[in-house]
């Protein structure tokens, strides 16, 4: 087959159009333009989700730019839009469209979710909790769900020693009921930490950046504002070294620093960009001094009282600023978490986006604070207080020049605009084996494990199609190259599975250059498993593209494509992960088929022909 083909992609391009209508983003080109394409892109603009209400907490609507007062570092700033974002009513959610059935044997990581305004995540930490704090939770969410009225889409989290989804998102009380009521939510503790004190506290940070990590790549594909209530006793962070949670304000997946996943700062990025803000909730109750007696009012003597009293205001100050961060609100000292949940889905259920254009256009990656206000009396506001100001100019500089480097030619700066330029464009289907080169810091290595968070930054689709033969590898026969099986199931019976991949291009980032082309890099990967988790065959494919301004129209408009095969034994319990990840943006897409759900007496439509 061609290098480049936009194959039957009705699938994707059925759920693109889906997603674009519910996100209210404009349409398309119907026909590519015969000329060049002119990209106009502003790298200046600061976006803020604002939520205003009234001294009983109610949302305030009819709100214009003109109420609002912008200030960054102490200077004004203009506004340059600002959309009210209004509680979806009952009717309303019942008027979305559906989301189109999928053939056979066609599979996505894309979920929507009725209520494309806010949603609300739930994240149990049972990693930094007590097991008496978690119990109770349990029971004050069991309570909330049996009240709670339909409409307001929830999922669920679990951070023990990795993040785990509960529930995905649904509006149906039921069903969140009987999440919170089952044993998916019994922390599982079975990898321990060891080591000294510091030890410890550092590998819990280390869990709960890589856990938020993977969490705010699963939400990223999905619109509008998220609220993250994060139930936790106790955030393993200091304020001594500087900074709290860290930075979630990064414009793009781009850090500084060799190693990403070293870098404290990066502990949000992913949250930011997925519009998430966070509302830590301290569910150790009403703070008490330990070994106080109510009978005889004696309590612990005044060092171990101030010790108590300055360790838990420290937590509380860590978690403050994780809200003021993001734009949400901390909560402490309080035994009823019911309540809490329905305050903030109620103050939450209508608010604004403001973006503004700073004048300061020096981007060094300062941290720069944001001062809001609003003409009206008693009004309270809820927003991110800063951002780091990272430009973009510097990650592309790098990609120009590894380009450059692989084509042996010098840097040019890409220009304004582009003209149209010979078809060019380069995907070799050339399977490199059982490699995932990422670090498990959240990263692709982490999407890419059995049962792990499905993130959900690209959005693809994958068509699966088994051959009808059964073949098997004799003992004495040489191994196929493109044969990666494992050695215990190496010379047994296996089928082959042909994979379709139609990946989104819209999270695809590639770079310009001078000669009107476009450049980038993509994974594929599938991996394998047993029930027990035990890797059976990996295959990765690394799609080099080159495209002029037609051709990526057609994969912003198509998706890209790709056909990769994978070697499944016949016996056995066995489960697909596939994944895919734009290496310019480290942006990740990944889901999980049992095989089981793959049938092979059902023509597979989307194949290309033989």
């Amino acid at each position: 087959m061609p290098a480049l083909r936009v194959l039957c992609s009705l699938p994707l391009a059925a759920l693109l159009t889906w997603a674009g209508a519910q996100q209210s983003s404009p349409p398309p080109a119907q026909q590519p333009p015969a000329q060049g394409l002119t990209y106009h892109i502003s790298v200046q603009e600061v976006l803020l989700d604002v939520v205003v209400t009234d001294k009983a907490g109610h949302p305030i609507p009819g709100l214009t730019a003109a109420d609002f007062s912008v200030s960054e570092e102490d200077q004004p700033q203009a506004i340059r839009s600002l959309k009210w974002h209004a509680p979806m009513t009952a009717a309303e959610l019942a008027r979305l469209t559906a989301v189109p059935p999928l053939p056979p044997n066609t599979f996505t990581n894309y979920t929507p979710i009725a209520n494309t305004n806010v949603a609300t995540v739930i994240l149990l930490d049972a990693l930094d909790t007590p097991i008496t704090a978690q119990q109770y939770l349990r029971q004050e969410l069991i309570r909330y769900f049996r009240q709670m009225q339909p409409g307001t889409p929830m999922a669920i989290f679990q951070l023990d020693t990795e993040m785990h989804l509960i529930q995905g998102f649904t509006s149906d009380p039921q069903v969140l009921l009987a999440a919170a009521a089952s044993k998916r939510n019994m922390p599982s503790l079975d990898k321990p930490i060891h080591g000294s004190y510091g030890q410890y506290r550092r590998a819990r940070a280390q869990i709960l950046r890589d856990g938020m990590r993977m969490m705010g790549r699963y939400l990223a594909g999905f619109p509008g504002r998220k609220n993250l209530i994060w139930f936790t006793g106790e955030a393993p962070m200091t304020i001594r070294l500087g900074y709290g949670f860290g930075d979630p304000f990064y414009d793009s997946f781009d850090v500084a620093g060799d190693d990403p996943a070293d870098n404290l700062d990066n502990l949000t990025a992913t949250l930011t960009t997925s519009r998430i803000a966070v509302y830590p909730v301290d569910v150790r109750g009403l703070g008490m001094l330990p070994g106080f007696s109510a009978a005889s009012g004696r309590g612990p003597g005044a060092t171990s009282a101030m010790r108590y009293l300055y360790l838990r205001d420290a937590n509380y100050t860590n978690l403050e600023r994780v809200a003021n961060e993001t734009g949400g609100e901390a909560f402490d000292n309080l035994n009823d978490f019911g309540p809490v949940i329905a305050k903030i889905t109620s103050e939450t259920a209508g608010y604004y986006t403001l973006a503004y254009s700073t004048t300061n256009t020096a981007w060094e990656g300062e941290y720069r604070n944001i001062t809001l206000t609003v003409d009206r009396p008693g009004a309270r506001l809820d927003y991110r207080h800063g951002y780091y100001a990272f430009s973009r100019d510097k990650p592309l500089a790098r990609a120009l020049r590894r380009h450059h480097a692989k084509a042996g030619a010098k840097p040019k700066t890409p220009p304004a605009s582009t003209t149209a330029a010979p078809t060019v464009a380069r995907i070799p289907l050339m399977p490199i084996g059982a490699l995932i080169r990422q670090p498990n810091h959240g990263g692709f290595g982490a999407a890419m494990q059995l049962g792990a968070v499905p993130p959900t930054e690209i959005v693809f689709v994958a068509s699966v199609r088994p051959e009808a033969p059964i073949r098997k590898i004799g003992k004495h026969d040489a191994v196929p190259q493109d044969n990666f099986l494992a050695q215990p199931w190496q010379h047994k019976p296996f089928r082959t599975y042909d994979i379709l991949f139609h990946a989104s291009g819209r999270n695809i980032e590639l770079t310009p250059t001078a000669d009107g082309l476009h450049h980038g890099q993509v994974e594929f990967v599938a991996v394998l498993y047993d029930a027990e988790g035990d890797v059976v065959n990996t295959i990765q494919q690394n799609a080099t593209i080159d495209l002029n301004d037609r051709l990526y129209l057609e994969m912003l408009l198509h998706g890209l494509p790709l056909m990769a095969h994978i070697a499944v034994p016949v016996k056995g319990n066995y489960f697909l992960r596939l994944g895919v990840r734009d290496v310019g943006s480290d942006a990740v897409g990944a889901m999980e088929i049992p095989i089981d759900q793959i049938r092979s007496d059902v023509p597979v439509p989307g194949f290309p022909s033989s």
